[in-house]
């Protein structure tokens, strides 16, 4: 029985594009000292700001415990910052200089995202879209990619 070459699979299409994509938005956004989860859990904090833990976990598809230590690195590097809510209640928001970076963070994604799939006619973009899209809701995926 001949056995499948690693070109043959529509996976390793996807995890060639997937990588570059991702590995290059990291060393953009690494020079602004955020790594790709950082910005994944700011970008959503930006919209939903003074959000518990619990609830962003919900909204990316993450245990409690990766937010926690997502929530520590950003309240470390000040950008975001927890406020207790009594017993053992904590509310997440950005500070200042973290909703100031998020703008300039999703200029570098929108930036990556066009030196990657600009090479794309507009329909050809649209198409990858719907049907990345659509894999994603058939197949029930949830969970926000941090890498």
């Amino acid at each position: 029985m001949p056995i499948s070459d690693l070109t043959d699979h529509t996976g390793y299409w996807l995890r060639m594009v997937s990588n570059a994509v991702s590995q290059d938005f990291a060393r953009k956004v690494a020079a602004e000292d955020v790594t790709v989860a950082e910005w994944s859990f700011m970008r959503v904090l930006f919209d939903e700001d003074g959000t518990a833990p619990t609830l962003l976990a919900s909204r990316m598809g993450m245990t409690r415990g990766a937010i926690s230590k997502l929530a520590d690195r950003l309240v470390a590097k000040r950008l975001v910052a927890r406020a207790e809510t009594g017993g053992r209640g904590q509310i997440l928001s950005l500070t200042l200089e973290g909703r100031a970076k998020v703008p300039a963070l999703a200029a570098m994604a929108d930036l990556n995202d066009a030196e990657y799939f600009s090479v794309l006619s507009g329909d050809d973009r649209e198409a990858l879209s719907r049907i990345l899209r659509t894999l994603v809701e058939r197949r029930g995926l949830t969970e926000t990619p941090l890498d």
